[in-house]
């Protein structure tokens, strides 16, 4: 006999045991749950390979409010991921996001999203020239016209933490976990029965999730869809600094936040080193299997921005790199969710363009809802649905790191 599940989740990184938790956890639901993913070490899963933060510091309310749900979740994970009275802690560290801004356009578009961003009680000032170096005096601002910084609700946490949380979690609430590959699927007119596996495997299901991060459109091409997200390459550096830039006491208890310069370079602190990246110039689609770190970006753009942010920048050293991918969603950067309209069966949680681990919690909820109710209860994503791609009105956010 065929297996069957009532929900099979394809792809097992943090978006997929998020879905697989929130199903498993919903006593409106009684059926069973399959996760499928080929690598269940996460070698170059986004969720392992990102730079793990949070921040409310968007354009668009929908993200702000995705991303306040989910620092509610982080500062409640440890109890709410216990299992057996072990409870994972995933050492949040709130420092908060500055983002600088230069020329007259930058400064436009943050005053913006600040706007937005307070409407929906976001925790962001708006700093001047001066009290941007009042506040980080190592920093050169003498060019920076207007700064925006996250007070409380940003920060940086461990990300296979957050992902080994969620999986077993699932797990203990009955989820199952399957290492193999989704190579196709069967499919009765409009509606899909079961997927193919590498291994031969048939298994028949009622609802088919597709959380496969870079890996999207492969699978979605499977039922003879196509989704605008692909692969595109970021690089990660870490680097030793030999004096460290401090702020003044009062704001981040001294410590530098994780500061995006007007040029598109970002850095934070990582225990006693700093981690860094930039977006490429030349930001284009990538082979799936393609994690070949861009060393030369450390030397042609980030070095160069950082030393003339700040003197202390000047004398760094990389200690350690690696590439992930952005799940890019190249029609405007924001998640697609739900349904296909024309494969009622098929759900979508895909193209979170570089902000999937921070948006999980939101998603997950949001997964098991359409599922179990077929609407959305918590929060109304709706304007991420799928029909705005075939309708061609983007849904955009332009706070992209």
């Amino acid at each position: 006999m065929e297996e069957t599940f009532d929900v099979i989740v394809i792809g097992g990184g943090v978006i997929g045991c998020a879905a697989a938790y929130f199903l498993s956890a919903n006593t409106s639901f009684n059926g069973s749950v399959l996760v499928v993913e080929p690598d269940p070490a996460h070698t170059h899963a986004s969720s392992t390979l990102s730079a793990s933060s949070l921040r409310t510091q968007f354009s668009n309310s929908l993200n702000i409010q995705i991303s306040q749900y989910g620092y509610d979740f982080i500062s409640h994970f440890h109890d709410l991921m216990s299992v057996n009275g072990d409870r994972p802690f995933l050492k949040f560290h709130e420092g908060g996001y500055l983002f600088l801004a230069k020329s007259d356009l930058q400064v436009e578009i943050m005053r913006q999203n600040n706007s937005v961003q307070l409407a929906n009680n976001a925790d962001v000032v708006l700093w001047s020239t001066s009290e941007l170096a009042n506040a980080f005096p190592h920093l050169n601002s003498t060019d920076i016209k207007l700064a925006s910084y996250g007070k409380s609700g940003e920060g940086w946490f461990d990300n296979v933490g957050f992902l080994n949380g969620f999986k077993r979690k699932a797990q203990d609430l009955g989820a199952k976990f399957l290492k193999d590959e989704v190579v196709g699927f069967n499919k009765n007119k409009k509606v899909l029965e079961s997927i193919n596996l590498k291994s031969g495997k048939k298994i028949c299901s009622g609802h088919f999730v597709n959380a496969t991060g870079a890996r999207a459109a492969e699978i979605a091409g499977y039922a003879g869809i196509d989704v605008p997200v692909a692969p595109r390459k970021r690089t990660v550096f870490v680097f030793d600094c030999a004096n460290s830039p401090q702020g003044s006491a009062s704001v981040n208890n001294g410590a530098l936040p994780l500061m995006v310069d007007n040029s598109g370079v970002y850095c934070r602190p990582e225990g006693s080193f700093f981690i860094s990246g930039c977006v490429p110039k030349n930001d284009v689609d990538v082979d799936y299997n393609d994690f070949t770190p861009n060393y030369c970006e450390f030397d042609d753009i980030i070095w160069p921005a950082l030393a003339n942010r700040s003197k202390y920048f000047e004398a760094i050293k990389v200690k350690n790199y690696w590439a992930g991918h952005y799940a890019y969603n190249i029609f405007d950067q924001n998640m697609i969710l739900g349904c296909h309209p024309e494969v009622k069966n098929f759900y979508f949680a895909n193209g979170f363009s570089g902000h999937g681990l921070q948006q999980a919690p939101a998603t997950g909820r949001a997964l098991s809802e359409l599922i179990i109710h077929g609407a959305f209860r918590s929060l109304d994503l709706s304007p991420f649905c799928f029909d705005r791609i075939l309708e061609k009105k983007p849904f955009l956010e332009k706070a992209i790191v």
